[in-house]
């Protein structure tokens, strides 16, 4: 294998279908099939819609990415695919795809962690300056709120905390539905926000007092502060007041943009760490990623932010992250990974060190010379 493996990556944890191709650090391809339309009717991403989707669009986006990178499934060099964490049954989709391609190519297998992933989509970023470790990283999609000390992305990835209810993402999707805007939330409550007042309504920031700092300083909780909107607007509505919904939605970004900011620039006090690597979908909040790179530069921390494209669930930070481990040394994994829907962090590359006696041929197979 080549100093710059030719990948191609499958991401199917959640209602996009990724594929992306990658030379080592070069990006050749990255296409995205959403069902997001499927689940607007119902306010939400639908577990089986999901699958459904990732079937279905499955195997004419590896077609449009192969025509897009210029390449055949026979110049790969591997396959890598989310193993988790995310839905299990569109994880099953890409992780049948990936296995069933590898083994008929001959190929070595990757599977690996969507949230590492995430850090990952930050080295496929053209002309910019290498990922320095340590960092800290915010991630902040949909499914997830996670911060990370991230020593190195192959080896040395830490939770310092996450989520205990809902995810930013999630809360957003539930306040635009109070506020009767369409899903997804985070672009509507965007432009609901323009020219609303953040200071209007002194909205609740979850596990930031005092008390809950010993326990959860790094953790992230959205599920009150959803509750408290409502809980707003009911109260206006009735005493017969007009909602103004302007200042609801910049009121109640500025609280989650808020929490986000300062527990990510706590962590990076208390490590030592002066950089920040911000991922996943709500990172495409503009007001996010204003508030991050003025507070940090008061602090003469770094932000660093990959382009919006590789941002959001995508394949192609699945193959470079993949094309990092090949690049580290790492054997591929086995064919003895499933979906994990609730895969920690911690692990990077999925079933590395599983091979049993009746995997072995099957991974002499895989690999490649």
């Amino acid at each position: 294998m080549t100093d710059q493996p030719l990948v191609l990556g499958i991401e199917t944890s959640c209602d996009e279908t990724g594929i992306g191709i990658v030379r080592g650090r070069t990006l050749l391809s990255n296409t995205i099939a959403s069902s997001m339309d499927e689940h607007a009717r119902y306010g939400g991403v639908v577990p089986e819609v999901a699958a459904r989707a990732h079937l279905e669009e499955m195997q004419p986006a590896i077609e449009r990415a192969l025509a897009e990178a210029q390449v055949r499934l026979e110049d790969l060099d591997a396959v890598a695919v989310t193993s988790g964490p995310g839905l299990a049954g569109a994880l099953m989709v890409g992780i049948g795809a990936a296995k069933g391609l590898a083994v008929s190519l001959g190929k070595p297998l990757y599977a690996v962690n969507h949230l590492v992933g995430h850090i990952a989509a930050d080295i496929l970023t053209p002309d910019s300056v290498p990922l320095e470790y340590p960092t800290i990283a915010l991630l902040v999609s949909g499914g997830h709120t996670s911060l990370l000390h991230v020593r190195d992305l192959t080896t040395d990835v830490e939770l310092l905390g996450e989520t205990v209810d809902d995810a930013a993402g999630e809360a957003f999707d539930k306040v635009a539905r109070i506020l009767g805007l369409p899903y997804p939330g985070g672009p509507e409550i965007d432009r609901a926000a323009v020219g609303g007042d953040p200071a209007a309504i002194r909205f609740p920031r979850g596990l930031s007092r005092a008390s809950d700092l010993e326990k959860h300083r790094y953790d992230f909780s959205f599920s009150g502060l959803k509750t408290a909107v409502a809980r707003w607007i009911e109260r206006e509505q009735a005493a017969g007041s007009e909602i103004p919904v302007a200042d609801v939605a910049a009121s109640f970004r500025e609280a989650v943009v808020d929490v986000l900011v300062t527990k990510a620039l706590a962590a990076c006090a208390d490590r030592g760490v002066p950089r920040l690597l911000l991922g996943g979908g709500v990172i495409a909040n503009r007001r996010l990623r204003e508030v991050a790179l003025a507070r940090a530069a008061e602090v003469g921390a770094t932000v660093r932010i990959p382009p919006l494209s590789l941002c959001t669930d995508n394949g192609a930070m699945i193959a470079g992250l993949a094309a990092e481990l090949i690049a580290s040394g790492r054997q591929p994994s086995t064919l003895a990974f499933g979906a994990d829907s609730t895969l920690p962090v911690t692990e990077i590359q999925v079933a590395e060190d599983r091979a049993s006696a009746e995997d072995a041929p099957v991974r002499a197979g895989l690999e490649v010379g």
